[in-house]
């Protein structure tokens, strides 16, 4: 599954910094295609987080998101695939 480009939710040259930071030692570039995988990847994984915090901190009654809401919502999301 892969997001359209202009849908993406983060900035292709933040996410080359992200995996230049990761490339340790070596100087290799990186792909346009592989800085917009993991772009898609990153939005498809954090749109639904950000879609279930807003529902809990509403469902709380605050005007504010806080990172416990982004912490359960990434728990209920995440469980299956990282096994929390």
């Amino acid at each position: 599954m892969t997001v359209d480009k202009d849908d993406l939710e983060f900035s292709l040259s933040q996410i080359h910094r992200l995996i230049k930071k990761y490339n340790k030692g070596e100087e290799k570039r990186i792909s346009s295609d592989a800085a917009e995988e993991l772009a898609s990847v990153l939005t498809i994984v954090a749109s639904p987080i950000a879609r279930q915090a807003a529902d809990l901190f509403q469902h709380a009654g605050r005007k504010t998101i806080v990172g416990s809401d982004i912490r359960l919502a990434s728990k209920n999301i995440l469980k299956d695939v990282l096994q929390y």
